[in-house]
């Protein structure tokens, strides 16, 4: 009687992940955080001299 034999399984990677926007986005964070604040200074300046 002998023992089974079990094969290993080959190791593969998935490489067919979806793409993560966070991930995406992260090296655009030194252009995209000073725009956004600009952006929001702006709106929020337009906002005080239209209600004062």
């Amino acid at each position: 009687m002998s023992a089974p034999h079990h094969a290993a399984a080959p190791a593969t990677t998935n490489t067919d992940h979806p793409v993560d926007v966070v991930e995406s986005i992260v090296p655009l964070m030194p252009i995209v955080l000073p725009v956004a604040g600009g952006v929001l200074m702006f709106l929020l300046a337009f906002i005080a001299v239209f209600m004062a």
